[in-house]
């Protein structure tokens, strides 16, 4: 008797409802982008001095040009590895007194302007910016700086605990209404923090808008895994990972379009109220509804995409209940994640994956520092180089499968660290072509492992799986600056050794993990326990029972 699969070859694989469904979800991934790294533009910090009343009038009556006001009227820099005191700090002089000459205002209050006292910026600071951040209408700089980092913290910490219940949402009540009440509730957050009157309430919005929209993305992922066949679903999954990068590339032009933050956020918050019309556009999931046992509204939507896809209708469609002892519903639990001894290794090694792939990313990304002037190109340039990552993905999945490119992956990415440490730094341009080479690898480890996350598990508890091992994602977001900036005051090759450990650990350990390649979706846990072992008759499969209409005189 037929699987959910082989039903799915019946009424269309990726016909017209499948691809109306993943182009429309896709949407979803490229909204996504902006709500995950758009701090960069949100909150950047531009160069900035203390402002010291006085000391415009006199540029103006003097007619100084920008340079000539800083040598006259700002400190020098500091010692290196210090902050520039004319950053956050300001000569204790009154600039409003008649006595300053123009050719060198200072001479006649001390012979050496080491000699004048410094102070703190009182009165703020000066922006050299012709829009604005968070950063400038907070002031969020020296001694208040480290509420930046805050503020991005505060995001993966959002993520790291929405995990641990929007998973569990997404497997007890569906993937719709999950995507749906996490939409709404990260649109209105949005717009929140565009109207945020002081910092504290722009970081719990922030929070709190990290709790539900990681939440969202991720019931997408869901739904376009569980509704199409088995030969088109990874080429999907993949496509919608690089509808983020998509995302990311048209996040650049409007954020140089807006420079002005709050307009910025309200231009990438107000059209995620327009994902609200999937409540029509996307039906609910057949694999879950099959595990909830609600037969009718399966009957209706499996009829619904025979006709979307031209095939022929369904007259008549019985499905059989699971054949366990336990005749109620399936409800998700955490304990069922490490119910069984495969199911305990795959979790324990798919959060490891996860952590490392977040920690190598963002670590290379910080050890490498920005080496561009332009903000804008910067950003653009970098994600661009995200996309080769999934054409690789696409070339080699269904020749090689997943788990060997995830493991060759991360080999890369930890030998790459390993090599940059012997790399001189006066070879910027060898480090560098080595820290992409890495960052490639990362990528890839970063789009596999969540398509093997969702194919290891059973239905009823795919999402949950998914949620709560890509929060040690969330985990190494929160820990690789310390890690990365704490090493590197030992030895600047300190991160990095940790770095080159962790992603040829990762490779090693990924191999323990079975292939998934041609192999259907497992609907129950005995299915999960048996995922690469010899196949054996399937007595908890959920089966389905079809009669078609036929052509007359057949």
């Amino acid at each position: 008797m037929p699987t959910v699969d082989d039903i799915l070859e019946q009424v269309g694989e990726f016909g017209w409802f499948q691809k109306q469904v993943f182009l429309t979800l896709c949407l979803l991934s490229a909204a996504f982008a902006p709500l995950y790294v758009g701090i960069i533009f949100l909150a950047f910090t531009p160069d900035h001095r203390c402002l010291s009343p006085g000391v415009a009038e006199l540029s103006r009556r003097c007619g100084w040009s920008l340079a000539e006001e800083l040598n006259y009227t700002a400190p020098g820099p500091g010692a290196a590895g210090e902050a520039s005191p004319h950053r956050c700090r300001r000569y204790e002089v009154d600039w409003n007194q008649s006595a300053l000459s123009c050719a060198d205002p200072l001479a006649g209050l001390a012979a050496n302007r080491s000699h004048l006292p410094l102070g703190p910026c009182r009165h703020g600071w000066v922006y050299e910016t012709p829009g604005s951040s968070i950063v400038t209408e907070f002031n969020l700089v020296c001694d208040d700086s480290w509420k930046v980092d805050l503020f991005q913290s505060c995001v993966n910490v959002g993520f790291f605990l929405g995990s641990l219940s929007v998973g569990y949402i997404a497997d007890r009540f569906g993937r719709k209404l999950c995507l749906l009440a996490t939409t709404l509730t990260s649109a209105v957050l949005g717009v929140l923090m565009a109207v945020a009157p002081d910092y504290t309430s722009l970081v719990l919005f922030r929070l709190l808008q990290g709790l539900v929209s990681k939440g969202s993305w991720m019931s997408g992922y869901t739904l376009i895994t569980e509704f199409m066949g088995l030969g088109h679903r990874r080429t999907v999954a993949i496509l919608y990972q690089a509808a983020f990068t998509v995302g990311l590339v048209l996040l650049s032009g409007v954020a140089y379009a807006i420079p002005h933050w709050r307009w910025l956020q309200l231009a990438i918050s107000l059209p995620i109220f327009l994902f609200l019309f999937y409540y029509w556009c996307v039906p609910e999931s057949p694999r879950w509804l099959l595990s909830q046992k609600r037969n009718a509204q399966v009957m209706k939507i499996m009829g619904h995409i025979a006709r979307k896809n031209g095939k022929l209708p369904l007259v008549d469609l019985k499905m059989l209940s699971l054949e366990e002892d336990v005749t109620e519903k399936l409800s998700p639990s955490f304990a069922d994640l490490f119910r069984t001894p495969q199911l305990r290794k795959h979790t324990f090694i798919l959060m490891y994956l996860w952590f490392t792939s977040s920690v190598l990313y963002q670590g290379l990304i910080m050890h490498v520092g920005a080496t561009g002037a332009n903000l804008y190109l910067d950003f653009l340039y970098s994600a661009l180089v995200e996309f080769p990552a999934a054409f690789i993905i696409l070339v080699t999945a269904e020749r090689c499968g997943l788990i060997r490119p995830l493991a060759l992956s991360n080999l890369v990415a930890g030998a790459a660290c390993l090599a940059m440490v012997f790399i001189s730094h006066d070879l910027h341009w060898l480090n560098i072509t080595v820290a992409c080479v890495g960052r490639m690898g990362i990528t890839i480890v970063f789009q596999i492992v969540c398509l093997v996350n969702a194919e290891l598990y059973p239905t009823f508890i795919r999402n949950l799986g998914v949620m709560v091992c890509s929060s040690l994602c969330d985990l190494g977001g929160i820990v690789t600056p310390f890690l990365v900036f704490r090493l590197m005051e030992v030895w600047r090759g300190s991160p990095l050794i940790l770095f080159a450990i962790l992603g040829l650990v990762a490779g090693g350990v990924t191999l323990l993990l079975p292939e998934t390649k041609g192999v259907t979706l497992p609907e129950t846990i005995e299915d999960a326990e048996n995922l690469g072992r010899i196949a054996k008759p399937k007595e908890n499969t959920i089966y389905l029972q079809i009669q078609t209409t036929e052509h007359a005189g057949t």
